[in-house]
């Protein structure tokens, strides 16, 4: 049997890697190794017809156009397609694609269609291409994602494979604001499935590696609150109690209060007083970001947190609040799943060329989390493209991963079907 190695918790997706693996390439598909270098040219003439539509999560226009452009190809790869309106944010569609097969397994494969860019950054950020690198706005996070599934479903149509009982689809648009209105058609889609797939980015192009997740993080939003006394900042400042002074010293104090609770991290990200500049301040909120990486850490964060404010005050009269709420479930890896990334890990080896990691568990926050509530499915990580620089001026695809991962995932789906997971 082929063994998994596992290596420690990094940060997704700035990584800080620990150890190597060196896996003997085992014996490849051959048919489905030339069909998956074959797509190779199309699915990077997909990725830049779908980094082309401009799709920031608050763009209406763009992931309407996003969503008929999918709609579009779904239908031609042989999905009964249905939209789900989302009742949150701009109210764009899901969209989702099934069909039925002569197979056993209900698997689920998504990606997401919205970007952190806003409209009109591709005039200061086009599309290029250097050497095995696309660059562009949300060319790996998440479209590369959705250029992969795509033609691995092109693959496997032409391979006429159909071993599985419902194939389905899934491409939100609003993964990047926490899928406030997608979450719960993600949660219940996967209750009923047996294997879940998520397609965020896939390795890091810069190091030549890449990677199946086994869990991600819990994201969570910290809020601290003072609430002090107004009065003229002029005239009168001695009068007031002033909130943004209690809050500084609060938040000096709690600065390292997650260093002591295993499996919670905390960094205070935001300021708001909003108050006239000439008025000594009566309220101040500060928010944080918050990852959960331990069952039950937030509790215990935040109890630490509360201990640290009533320990020490600066400003006489002031009070000072603090809650945490998990905006964003969190996944660990069940045992299916476990024996799915075991069974990816030697599937990539047959690809060759690049070194695997199978990681446990990364502080980054994805969809993944909501389809791993139920607790039935397989649920797994990771199975876009290679790039880097997500978010920024700078974001890539590595070109030469495109058909790197769509044989990944080609072959695995034909293993699962075949009741083949390690």
């Amino acid at each position: 049997m082929f063994r998994i190695r596992l290596i420690g918790v990094f940060v997704f997706v700035a990584i800080g890697l620990s150890g190597s693996l060196s896996v003997e390439a085992a014996e490849k598909d051959e048919a489905v190794f030339a069909a998956a270098t074959g797509e190779g040219p199309a699915a990077l003439e997909t990725l830049k017809t779908l980094v082309a539509i401009e799709s920031g999560s608050g763009d209406a226009i763009g992931l309407a156009e996003m969503a008929d452009a999918l709609d579009e190809r779904l239908h031609a790869l042989g999905f009964a397609v249905e939209r789900h309106t989302s009742t949150a944010g701009v109210g764009a569609s899901t969209v989702v694609g099934t069909k039925s097969g002569n197979g056993t397994q209900n698997v689920i494969l998504m990606a997401h269609m919205d970007t952190v860019f806003e409209r009109s950054t591709l005039e200061t950020m086009p599309i290029r291409q250097e050497g095995n690198r696309l660059y562009g706005p949300g060319v790996v996070d998440d479209k590369g994602g959705i250029a992969v599934i795509l033609h691995t479903m092109k693959v496997l149509n032409d391979l006429g494979w159909s071993d599985y009982a419902s194939l389905t689809i899934l491409f939100n648009p609003d993964e990047e604001t926490g899928s406030a209105g997608s979450s719960a058609l993600i949660t219940n889609l996967a209750s009923g499935a047996d294997t879940v797939l998520s397609f965020e980015i896939g390795g890091d192009g810069r190091r030549g590696m890449a990677w199946v997740l086994m869990g991600t993080a819990a994201y969570a939003s910290v809020r601290l609150e003072v609430a002090g006394a107004a009065s003229h900042a002029g005239s009168a400042p001695k009068l007031g109690k002033n909130a943004v002074l209690e809050l500084a010293h609060q938040l000096l104090q709690t600065k390292e209060v997650d260093k002591t609770i295993p499996g919670a991290q905390l960094n205070w990200t935001n300021v708001i007083s909003d108050k006239a500049f000439n008025q000594i301040p009566d309220k101040a909120i500060a928010i944080g970001d918050a990852r959960i990486t331990v069952e039950g850490a937030e509790n215990d964060l935040l109890a630490a947190l509360k201990a640290k404010l009533a320990s020490s005050q600066l400003i006489p009269g002031t009070t000072s609040s603090v809650s945490v709420e998990i905006l964003r479930p969190g996944f660990e890896a069940n045992e299916k799943a476990r024996a799915v990334a075991a069974l990816t890990q030697e599937i990539d080896s047959e690809f060759g060329g690049r070194a695997f990691y199978v990681v446990p568990m990364v502080k980054g926050a994805t969809d993944a989390g909501y389809a791993a509530v139920s607790g039935n499915a397989a649920v797994l990580e990771g199975f876009g493209p290679s790039g880097a620089n997500l978010h920024s001026k700078d974001e890539y695809v590595e070109i030469n991963s495109l058909p790197a991962s769509i044989y990944q995932v080609a072959r695995l789906l034909m293993e699962l079907g075949n009741g083949n997971s390690k």
